[in-house]
């Protein structure tokens, strides 16, 4: 189990990793300073207005000088203001491509078991809590304790006594709001990880609409969703609680150091021990720092968020990516495919594959069959690099397949699954997915490619033809377009290996003799890799593997397995006869 990263460390090595604007936010501080100095000097100067305040005496030049000081502190704040938020702004920036490109790149095991929603979440919302602590709470946190410190040597050195009284609030401010703060960081961290969970589930429930609707589980959802919403909401008063008793604490003891000021400043006035303007000033200096003060359990509140933000960011980025990014370069045209003594599990208590061989020959057809939960799905897996063999290998050629590049061996794939998978988007961006230069590839070459898959007659029968939006997931298309489509592509991709997992499944007899039409015009010259619970599919597959809990219990033609296999002989007089 990795340790937990929570310190101060990680989250201070995670902002210096996404090339923080150093000179930006050291123009952004130093603005900020600049406002706190002028802030400091504004007490004083109304103490000179208001010890000298007459009608006839009154300085214009006093005023102006106000006047001024005002000014440069507005503009000189909203300058830095604009660049401390631009400094958070860019490292979120960062991190959130930083932890995009990582995403992109995990292997599928990785999705296998984190829930899609959730690092949506991360990317979303964790990032935009280290944005602003960097941005808002870090620049008022260092001015505001400059702010407290140059305000208390200004008291000291007006009236210490006076200073002194004031201060006795300090520490019992702070016992009070440190343990507060505390408690607000648990709550926080809770409100980040339910958010993230709940993000999560309604993805998961929204992307699944249909099935959703198909078993009339609005109220399943309801009360799902409710929960989560509940738990929200009793997080959200949590949180209610500890700022309704921060508020009126940090109000009551605010007005009884101005209370106790007044009063003690009025007989010192009255004594005129002390001037009317220095006790205007001494006032002021007092909101000056109360408002840093109660703004730092606000801060350190925002720390412990970044950091659990920190932690889940790090998780993320650190997690391994898809081995074979970089590697050789490879054309496989011609090439044999051998699969030798190939084992894998998802867990190790669980085998799915277990000293699997066989070997497809250029341009053959090799059909799996068996029945449901064989691990012929996961065999594809082996085959497309999403997971990677926990014994043996993959071969193609003399050349294991984990030395060449992802990018070269998958080039050279097409995939065509039961699931018909499309983006949102068009036909024309579905088409050329994931081909590199797709703006050069003319309308030419798309409607040749859908005319070979038989899906060029719908889509002119579009009003938009080629630029039809077809919806999240392709829902405004039937399941045979959708494949039509996705054999298209592939036939665009012009790939030497082809892989099949049960095409024509889910279609109707119409959608399917089109779609196999398409698929056997797909499959010539090309070594093929089938998936079939049809075996009318594949009676004609140079060579079929009968695949029973994870092991090969036969090989060899459609009638060479009904004469020696009994389960595959059972098979075929259920379906084809």
């Amino acid at each position: 189990m990795k340790e937990k990263r929570t310190g101060l460390k990680p989250f201070i090595s995670l902002v210096l990793s996404t090339n923080i604007p150093k000179w930006f936010l050291t123009i952004g501080l130093i603005g900020s300073i600049i406002t706190m100095l002028v802030g400091l000097s504004i007490p004083l100067l109304t103490r000179e207005l208001v010890d000298g305040f007459s009608v006839e005496s009154l300085s214009i030049t006093l005023i102006v000088v106000i006047f001024v000081v005002f000014i440069l502190q507005a503009v000189v704040d909203g300058i830095s203001t604009y660049v401390l938020a631009a400094v958070g702004h860019k490292i979120v920036s960062r991190l959130r491509e930083m932890m995009w490109f990582k995403l992109i790149r995990l292997p599928v095991s990785y999705f296998d078991k984190s829930a899609s929603g959730e690092s949506v979440s991360r990317v979303v919302n964790d990032t935009g809590i280290v944005k602003d602590l960097i941005s808002q709470h870090f620049p008022q946190f260092i001015t505001g304790f400059i702010t407290i410190i140059g305000a208390l040597v200004i008291l000291l050195i007006m009236d210490w006594k006076m200073t002194l009284l004031m201060l006795i609030a300090v520490p019992v401010t702070f016992a009070i709001m440190m343990p507060l703060g505390s408690k607000m960081a648990k709550v926080s961290k809770g409100v980040q990880d339910e958010t993230a969970s709940f993000t999560g589930k309604i993805q998961q429930t929204l992307g699944e609409v249909r099935l959703m609707k198909s078993s009339s589980a609005e109220q399943v959802e309801e009360v799902n969703g409710m929960k989560g919403i509940m738990k929200l909401y009793e997080y959200g008063l949590k949180e209610a609680r500890i700022f309704a008793l921060i508020g009126p604490f940090m109000y009551t003891i605010m007005m009884f150091v101005i209370v106790a000021i007044i009063g003690y400043g009025g007989i010192r006035v009255a004594e005129g021990s002390m001037s009317t303007g220095s006790l205007v000033a001494f006032l002021l200096y007092l909101f000056q720092i109360i408002y840093p003060i109660t703004s730092f359990a606000m801060f350190f509140t925002e720390l412990q968020k970044a950091k659990g933000a920190t932690e889940r960011i790090i998780e993320i980025l650190e997690t391994p990516e898809e081995e074979g990014q970089e590697g050789i370069e490879k054309d496989i045209s011609d090439e044999p495919v051998h699969v030798e003594s190939v084992s894998f599990a998802y867990t190790e208590k669980e085998p799915v594959i277990e000293r699997v061989s066989f070997e497809a020959l250029p341009g053959e057809m090799i059909a799996f069959a068996g029945p449901s939960g064989g691990g012929k799905t996961t065999l594809f897996g082996l085959l497309e690099r999403y997971y990677e063999p926990t014994e043996g290998e993959i071969r193609i050629g003399e050349t294991p397949i984990h030395a060449l590049s992802l990018a070269s061996w998958r080039s050279q794939i097409g995939y065509v699954s039961q699931e018909s998978a499309m983006m949102a988007g068009t036909i024309r961006d579905n088409l050329t997915y994931g081909l590199k230069d797709s703006e050069k590839i003319t309308d030419e070459q798309l409607w040749k490619v859908t005319g070979m898959a038989y899906a060029d007659q719908f889509i002119k029968a579009f009003e938009k033809g080629l630029d039809t939006e077809v919806g999240e997931r392709g829902v405004k298309l039937s399941g045979g377009q959708r494949q039509r489509i996705n054999i298209a592509r592939a036939f665009l991709r012009d790939p030497k290996i082809l892989m099949l997992d049960e095409a024509t499944a889910s279609l109707d007899s119409q959608s399917e003799h089109a779609v196999q039409e398409a698929l056997t015009r797909l499959m010539e010259g090309r070594t093929t890799f089938v998936i079939a619970h049809r075996l009318s599919t594949i009676v004609d597959a140079d060579k079929i593997i009968f695949i029973e809990k994870g092991n090969i219990t036969g090989i060899g033609s459609h009638q060479e397995l009904i004469e020696s296999h009994e389960l595959y002989r059972k098979f075929a007089e259920q379906q084809l006869t």
